[in-house]
């Protein structure tokens, strides 16, 4: 059996029609799934992309390998192997259409990386440079003697969300410039992040059109997606080929005052889609409730292709999730742990009633997040109302759930809290000639004043 994962980065299940959502945004991706097997409560907790992704592909977990920010000080240790090497040692042809690098590359035979035009002032045909890039792999992939594992990574509906035509304005037909309406203000407030905003939102005061520019994109992708598994079909390796569909993460638009990005451990950057498709091979039409995680994704696929006992070998963390493609799991049986250390940095803890997360120190103060926040998600599942000073008892009970956690993982991998040490702040800022690029500094207060220096070379 071949393998192909698709990443489409920055997806949040929500906005999905797959999931229930008002809009018809992933028709194709809903057609398809109806062949194969939906997960409904798909988390990625370790956030964002670099993080997501090591964890993706490592079936280990931050403190295991010390991924937890992005463009942060760690490297992947070339002990722990990626499932691109795992696969390539046991007789895969691996390629990868990527263009992260890091350790990333590791154990493909060809990486290929992609462009397009950065202009924040045109449409951007993300997904289109991905699938030229693709459908090179997979006519390389065809020649050779052996079965195939290909890493696809989508960019689509990444921010800045600027779809080409028809998709733009496919769900949103108002005066997106309106003087009188004021529902950006707030946005427009955030000074570190305002040269990012300016570059693709510049002169944009209604907050629908960014919310229905990321929809557009989303559609714009989901139709993008055909080419690939049309070419499967044309190659009658469709029945012959796993079909892995996630997201690294979600997105949070408007819901939080972070706006158009994916910081912050809340439900929209954490619940993501996972779909299995392979005719004959996968039950057609499931969907499975209950908790499972990026984690679980390595050792389901290994176990598909007969190869259960490298997770035991490589000592992976997550499970098979073969047994359950014809039953349910549970949700929430034990808490599942979250952090981030890039935008902002924090950690968490989510129980089926209860979200807690705590600042980890190192937040630069114009993001203005509480310290401390609690969520009733029985009754706020939205997470829209902080109970930190109403519930000091529950609060008290999961940071001790969390701190225990963290003494476990640190005793158990003999390594340190990856947040000590590795933890960013990265800003967007625009360059003249109407770019954005991230300006990085460490945590750290050295870091962190130099980082204030570049941003005022850069006019802040």
């Amino acid at each position: 059996m071949n393998v192909i994962v698709l990443t489409l980065d920055t997806l949040r299940s929500q906005n999905m029609s797959l999931f229930g959502y008002e809009r018809l945004t992933t028709p194709h991706l809903d057609r398809l799934a109806q062949k194969g097997v939906v997960f409904n409560e798909c988390f990625s907790p370790w956030i964002p992309t670099d993080a997501a992704h090591t964890s993706l592909f490592t079936g280990k977990d931050i403190f295991t390998h010390q991924i937890i920010a992005q463009h942060g000080k760690a490297k992947l240790d070339e002990g722990i192997p990626m499932l691109a090497e795992m696969l390539k040692g046991r007789g895969y042809f691996t390629g990868a259409a990527d263009f992260l690098e890091l350790w990333f590359p590791r154990g493909f035979d060809l990486y290929e990386k992609y462009v397009w035009d950065p202009d924040p002032e045109t449409p951007m045909r993300k997904a289109e440079a991905v699938n030229q890039k693709g459908l090179y792999l997979l006519d390389q992939a065809v020649k050779q003697d052996k079965p195939f594992f290909l890493w696809l990574h989508y960019w689509d509906p990444h921010s800045p969300y600027l779809p080409p035509d028809p998709y733009k304005r496919m769900y949103y037909l108002g005066n997106e410039k309106d003087p009188d309406n004021h529902s950006m203000d707030e946005m427009w407030q955030l000074e570190a992040w305002k040269g990012y905003y300016e570059a693709w939102l510049n002169g944009v005061t209604d907050l629908k059109y960014p919310c229905a520019l990321y929809d557009s994109a989303i559609n714009y992708l989901d139709d993008a997606l055909v080419q690939i598994w049309t070419r499967l079909d044309e190659l009658g390796l469709t029945e012959e080929t796993l079909l892995v569909i996630l997201s690294d993460h979600g997105e949070d638009l408007d819901e939080h005052g972070l706006w158009f990005d994916h910081r912050g451990l809340y439900d929209t950057n954490l619940r993501v889609p996972l779909i299995f498709h392979c005719p004959g091979k996968v039950p057609a039409g499931r969907r499975v409730n209950g908790t499972v995680t990026l984690l679980d994704v390595a050792p389901t696929i290994l176990d598909m292709l007969g190869l259960g006992d490298v997770i035991e070998e490589e000592a992976l963390q997550g499970r098979t999730l073969l047994p359950y493609f014809d039953s349910s799991l549970p949700s929430f049986p034990e808490p599942l742990y979250l952090a981030e250390s890039t935008w902002l940095r924090r950690k968490g803890v989510r129980t089926a009633e209860w979200k807690l997360i705590v600042e980890w120190g190192g937040t630069p103060e114009h993001f203005k997040r509480p310290d401390v926040e609690l969520y009733d998600l029985k009754t706020d599942p939205q997470e829209l109302h902080n109970l930190a000073g109403q519930k000091p008892q529950i609060v008290r009970e999961l940071r001790g759930e969390l701190e225990g956690w963290i003494e476990r993982r640190k005793k158990t991998t003999g390594n340190p809290d990856p947040h000590d040490n590795q933890g960013v702040a990265l800003l967007w800022v625009k360059l003249p000639k109407g770019e954005f690029q991230p300006v990085v500094g460490g945590a750290q207060e050295e870091e962190e004043d130099k980082l204030a220096r570049r941003l005022r070379n850069l006019g802040y």
